[in-house]
């Protein structure tokens, strides 16, 4: 690529989208541009905030083909043995795995009761005191934060192993990959802190050591290339099949519609494209994983939080997509 070229798109990043941290495009497998921002590096992991849902999608992709779990149509509350639900409490009995990969899974609640939810020991109990209600099963209810822990609970109670363990083994290290530890936090302060933290490495967990399954996780830019390559590769990764290809196709098809926002979602993956296969992971700040399937692109934006950013895929599309196709292809 012309050097004049890489300079306009770094202008207009600096100006534009200030907050992004780290761009990788990687395009027919190799490494087409890669640059850092905002005193970052590629050793500094950063908050990728709901980015993380998409990495617990992969892993019960994992523990699909390890028959840990049977298949998606489980009912939720069959992991939680020792869960007392009320007597009047029906909607709860019959919300399925795949109902919460899909967000079709309906709460009691209009808006996050973030307070205590963050006070109590148990993210995962929290979640399922909150599940069903009067909500129809199958309707789709986007969960940023509360409910989407009950996925962690479900991988812990079906592997035997705690999140961050099941994808050390699985994803991360097979992908050189590190997440060194989970992160506690003892005040509202440090939370937010974290948000804006630069080279933290870990997994949020709950006082229990359950980690998040909506947010919480720090990667790489370079982390989150590997892994959105892996999608583009099928699973496959130094002659190793990681994850089943066939999960990885069901989980970028469209499988809920945000009809609201006329948005697509698949298994905590956003459909972008349907006649491309594009889809992306997608997190608060402007966190994301973006794969092109037919122009064989992944792009990796790494970013500060900042509330109300710009559009990402729409960036990526007019921006990126385009450049890169172009120069590479």
């Amino acid at each position: 690529m012309k050097q004049e070229q890489i300079t306009s798109l770094e202008n207009k990043i600096k100006k534009e989208y200030g907050n992004i941290t780290g761009i990788i495009v990687l395009k027919d497998n190799n490494a087409a541009y890669e640059s850092y921002f905002n005193q970052c590096s590629e050793n500094d992991p950063i908050h990728i905030f709901s980015v993380t849902k998409s990495i617990i999608s992969m892993l019960f992709g994992i523990a699909l083909d390890k028959g840990c779990i049977k298949n998606l149509d489980e009912k939720v509350i069959d992991f939680f043995p020792n869960y007392q639900t009320r007597k009047r409490e029906k909607t709860i009995q019959h919300v399925t795995i795949r109902n919460l990969l899909t967000m079709t899974a309906p709460y009691k609640y209009r808006f996050n009761p973030y307070p205590k939810y963050f006070s109590s020991d148990d993210w995962v109990i929290s979640s399922l005191d909150l599940l069903g209600g009067n909500g129809k099963i199958g309707n789709f209810k986007y969960a940023p934060v509360i409910g989407i822990d009950i996925l962690s609970g479900i991988l812990v109670n079906a592997t035997g192993k705690s999140v961050l363990e099941f994808a050390q083994d699985n994803l991360f290290s097979p992908l050189g990959i590190s997440v060194d530890k989970n992160i506690y936090f003892q005040s509202k302060e440090e939370q937010l802190d974290f948000y804006q933290s630069k080279g933290a490495n870990g997994w949020v967990a709950d006082p229990k050591g359950t980690n998040t399954a909506g947010w919480g996780l720090s990667l790489t830019t370079m982390d989150m290339a590997k892994l959105g390559q892996l999608y583009l590769n099928e699973g496959h990764w130094n002659g190793r099949q990681v994850i089943s290809d066939q999960w990885i196709f069901e989980s970028t098809q469209v499988q809920s519609v945000w009809k609201a926002r006329h948005l697509k979602y698949g298994y905590l993956w956003w459909v972008i494209d349907e006649a491309e296969h594009s889809y992306a992971a997608l997190g608060d700040g402007g966190n994301a994983i973006y794969v092109n399937v037919k122009d064989k692109i992944v792009v990796a934006i790494s970013s500060l939080f900042v509330p109300r950013v710009k559009d990402r895929i729409d960036f990526i599309k007019r921006e990126i997509e385009p450049l890169f196709i172009l120069c590479t292809g």
